[in-house]
């Protein structure tokens, strides 16, 4: 009886491992300016993912920073830099934007991330679009 409750024991810690999908994954990303005649569609990669995590019982006894949970976040990533087209001289037609090469599960760095629960809902042209 004991062999079998570690081998399920064992058995779940491995699956629980590999449901932790936090993978670099495709992502459609719209970028413009309202000086700029023409928006631009990029394909990227970001970040996504589940991770295992659990939610502690002893809330009231601890500190808060010990309550954040683990989050799908870059482990790697590079930035690239475009030009948008249809820009005036006097405006900078450059974009930087972050491309993941690796992803982890940990603490959400606010130096490179977004770390809110929902996104706000902006990733949309106004303007006549371009791929890049």
């Amino acid at each position: 009886m004991t062999a079998i409750f570690l081998i399920s024991v064992l058995f779940g810690l491995v699956c629980g491992q590999v449901m932790s999908s936090c993978v670099p994954t495709g992502y459609m990303m719209h970028v413009e300016r309202k000086e700029c005649a023409y928006c631009l569609s990029i394909n990227t990669t970001i970040c996504a993912g589940y991770c295992m995590t659990r939610d502690i019982n002893g809330k009231l006894f601890l500190p808060k920073y010990a309550l954040s949970q683990d989050v799908c976040t870059y482990r790697d990533f590079t930035y690239k830099t475009i030009e948008i087209p249809g820009c005036p001289h006097h405006v900078t037609p450059y974009f930087s934007y972050p491309v993941a090469v690796s992803c982890k599960c940990g603490k959400c760095n606010t130096d490179y991330s977004d770390c809110i629960h929902e996104a706000i809902k902006t990733n949309y042209c106004t303007k006549p679009q371009k791929s890049y």
